[in-house]
């Protein structure tokens, strides 16, 4: 099985696909913004780079969230639930973590089918 790369850099890739697997990781752009609005930049990054590699939101097989603190975990969840169409949700973790850049409020690695 072939591996398909897109966006790739000399340190990364935007999506890294394997057979019927996408892999993706997403992080906010507006570095001074709220964890809501952050929530929704990473989610609608994620539903592009997901299109990109053949899937959509509703074939998210595992996501990981981290936050930059946890007390920001309902507003971010309040994002999530509107954007998850009912009855697809993922396996989901959810830990605090020092991110790469102190703006970032919010990272989430995506797995998913395709």
């Amino acid at each position: 099985m072939d591996i398909e790369r897109h966006g790739t850099t000399r340190r990364y890739s935007d999506v890294v696909a394997h057979g019927d697997t996408a892999y993706l990781v997403e992080v906010p752009e507006t570095l001074t913004a709220d964890i809501a609005t952050q929530t929704r930049e990473v989610l609608a990054s994620i539903e592009r780079l997901l299109a990109r590699a053949g899937s959509d939101k509703t074939r998210l097989l595992m996501v990981t969230i981290y936050l930059s603190d946890m007390r920001e975990y309902a507003a971010m969840n309040e994002v999530w639930d509107d954007w998850v169409p009912e009855g697809t949700a993922p396996v989901r973790a959810c830990v605090e973590a020092r991110l790469a850049n102190p703006g970032y409020r919010v990272e989430m690695v995506v797995t998913a089918a395709r």
